[in-house]
């Protein structure tokens, strides 16, 4: 049996197309991806994303525990922050990417990826010490995100809360949105402005229904995961098993500013990544553009001079540049600007070059 959303019968109702992913039974699209994700980049969407992972990491020891469990500096947190960081094998490969939203001194929200969640909270327990309490959330919690460049003018209408004062990477706890109490977070996915709102499961559909009733004047749009996958691809927002795996470490997917190696405290994998840091990892993960026909799909291996050099990560047509293009973890020193390599595509070699990454960056004035 695939799980299911506290959203799953208003789907139907909004012309939701579903599909298994990772065991969940989750929308792709309701429209097309193409419109959604112009959606998104111009006015505004609705996910829902609540199949990530909640767990709750409370008493007097969880600083230094998250501290060892943790890449990025939870010491830098202080209540109504949130920070981005990866949790580590002690070989430097990844567990998973995460966010930490510190609620008090003493507890903290970590919102880890649905595939994970088993994996994660036995990694967690099994290096558990002192006054920890770990508590799983999931199956209480929903998550809906608002985002795009319209998401605080859709929001603004539902609650009494100056949203222009909460910055990124900051939220509230027991925030009021249309007559619900949520943690409202400035935070997303998409590589645009927006919301994260998390309600409990009784409230999703109120909630949802909400938000699509205040977004229809601002061109509101709801999305499935295909235009989640589009435009976080875009912004080179990392994917947990293709980006991001146990073999690869965060410094090669590209996510080295969530590695402080410095901090005073020992963490998981600190030595690989602290080498990694200072002398350069083995492997990079790079952008391509496709100079001849053909997409770059995720598996398909990248060649220079018919060795293989590494692998795509993700790929497609990108929907805001209209240019065929992908993320390769390939060995470093072919990871120039420039350099022409080419991508085996059903076993013939097409050819591509290394380019900028990100692809996209929102306007400023956004």
């Amino acid at each position: 049996m695939l799980k299911r959303t506290p959203l799953y019968e208003v789907y139907k109702e909004y012309g939701g197309k579903t599909i298994d992913f990772g065991g969940w039974e989750l929308p792709v699209q309701f429209s097309s991806i193409k419109e959604e994700h112009e959606a998104v980049r111009t006015k505004a969407g609705l996910f829902d994303v609540s199949h990530m992972g909640e767990v709750e990491v409370s008493g007097k020891d969880s600083l230094p525990f998250l501290q060892k469990m943790m890449t990025n500096d939870v010491a830098d947190l202080k209540p109504g922050a949130a920070l981005y960081t990866a949790m580590c094998y002690p070989d430097g490969g990844t567990v998973d990417d995460l966010l930490i939203y510190q609620k008090s001194g003493t507890c903290y929200l970590l919102v880890i990826n649905a595939s994970n969640i088993d994996k994660d909270i036995a990694w967690l327990k099994e290096h558990a010490e002192g006054d920890v309490t770990i508590t799983d959330q999931s199956g209480e919690l929903s998550l809906l995100a608002v985002q795009g460049p319209k998401a605080e003018t859709v929001l603004a209408k539902l609650t009494e809360i100056d949203l222009s004062s909460l910055k990124p990477f900051t939220f509230i706890d027991e925030a009021a949105v249309a007559g619900h109490q949520v943690l409202l977070s400035r935070t997303g996915y998409t590589g645009e402005d927006g919301f994260e709102l998390y309600c409990r499961n009784e409230d999703a559909v109120s909630l949802w229904k909400q938000i699509v009733k205040a977004g229809e004047e601002d061109g509101l749009m709801l999305c499935g995961l295909g235009a989640r996958d589009t435009l976080r691809f875009e912004a080179k927002l990392a994917l947990y098993g293709q980006e991001l795996t146990k073999d690869i470490t965060p410094i090669e997917a590209g996510i080295g500013f969530a590695v402080k190696h410095k901090k005073d405290s020992d963490f998981f994998g600190k030595s690989v990544l602290s080498e990694q840091k200072e002398k350069g990892a083995p492997r990079k993960l790079v952008g391509l553009e496709m100079i001849e026909k053909g997409i770059p799909r995720h598996g398909y291996a990248v060649k220079k001079d018919g060795i293989q050099i590494g692998e795509v990560t993700t790929g497609t047509q990108s929907p805001t540049l209209k240019k065929n293009i992908g993320l390769a973890l390939i060995k470093t020193e072919f990871s120039e600007i420039g350099t022409e390599v080419e991508v085996e595509i059903r076993s013939k070699t097409v050819k591509a070059k290394i380019v900028r990454t990100p692809f996209y960056k929102r306007p400023k004035h956004s």
